[in-house]
């Protein structure tokens, strides 16, 4: 039996097909700091478009605070955007219908970083992975059990995990039993956030090659949050560069990892481990640390900490700009990438 779908819409997508769009996308919070001080507001995304496609990847990298997992919010629909448009195959998400939020949510389903929170240790293995299909779907129970021993079986868990308890998984386990509960529903869209970053090194490997084979079986459009570039590099098509909550260069992965032209995308690329001698000769020096969302610095955002900060940068916000193959937000692109 295979695993329902419960789009509304028949068909099965084809590779390349739009299935998300994200326009200026912008979520903001009140914060007050103290009993007789006015609130503040922290831009954790402070404007962000792109768009998914069926079968490709499209990872987001920055550094903690960056507004990475409060975009995952957004795009799983946890939370409403203060501003901007969320379109989910060409239906607008209206944060106040609630009714369309609830069908369009089965379409976006996601991949927490800690295995061991993201599943509830009262329930069995085969209870976890029926409960979406309970949910969302008239399945009498045996089609459930059906189902979910049938995805068991996709992600590598053998027959006997179904009465077993998370408790008695590794961390590996456990987050192939999380991809299975994501898939459940057959979603377009799936958010990876750090799906990897609390396992370890041996495992994964595995766990990334079999995200990447089950995109392939169910054509699936991937947003992976991710610190690691070296990750990045194993499983995205293109990237998203992420600096307090603006993106700052956006492009396929090939142009990005081959000529980086944000001065921050560079630094980024210049502290990730390599083995090659020329790669560690031009590494490039970030000092200083990431200002807080609450203060942001005029103009740039990154000048404080740039090597090729101008007068200009101290005033002036850069927008995203196409230079070299992919867009940048930097007034000095072309001198970066040149360096």
């Amino acid at each position: 039996m295979s695993i329902p779908m419960t789009s509304d819409k028949a068909g099965t997508a084809v590779v390349g097909n739009l299935v998300l769009e994200a326009d200026d996308l912008q979520r903001h919070y009140q914060v007050t700091q103290g009993w007789f001080k006015q609130p503040q507001t922290l831009r954790a995304v402070a404007g962000a478009s792109f768009t998914l496609t069926a079968g490709r990847t499209l990872a987001v990298v920055g550094e903690s605070g960056c507004g990475k997992s409060t975009l995952a919010r957004l795009m799983a629909m946890i939370e409403a955007p203060t501003a901007g448009k969320l379109r989910i195959d060409g239906e607008d998400v209206d944060s106040n219908d609630q009714t369309q939020r609830r069908r369009l949510r089965s379409r976006v389903q996601m991949v927490f970083q800690d295995p061991y929170g993201s599943l509830n240790p009262r329930k069995q293995v085969g209870r976890i992975l029926e409960e979406p299909l309970e949910i969302n779907t008239d399945l009498d129970r045996k089609q459930r059990q059906e189902a979910a021993r049938t995805m068991m079986a996709k992600v590598g868990l053998r027959p006997e995990h179904y009465g077993r308890y998370p408790h008695m998984f590794s961390g590996g386990q456990r987050q192939r039993i999380a991809i299975a509960r994501a898939l459940m529903l057959r979603p377009k869209v799936v958010i990876a956030d750090e799906p990897v970053s609390a396992l370890d090194v041996s495992i994964r490997a595995q766990v990334l090659n079999l995200l990447m084979d089950l995109q392939a079986e169910y054509n699936l459009a991937y947003l992976f949050i991710s610190h690691d570039l070296s990750v990045v590099r194993h499983i995205a098509d293109e990237v998203m560069v992420m600096y307090l909550g603006r993106p700052v260069e956006q492009g396929s992965k090939e142009a990005i990892f081959a000529q980086p032209t944000h001065p921050y995308t560079q630094a980024l690329l210049a502290a990730t481990p390599s083995t090659d001698p020329n790669a560690r000769s031009k590494r490039l020096t970030v000092k200083g640390e990431l200002p807080s969302p609450l203060n942001p610095p005029p103009g740039c955002a990154f000048h404080r900490r740039c090597p090729f900060a101008t007068e200009e940068c101290k005033t002036t916000r850069p927008e995203l700009r196409p230079v070299a193959g992919r867009n940048v937000a930097c007034h000095h692109a072309e001198q970066v990438a040149a360096s």
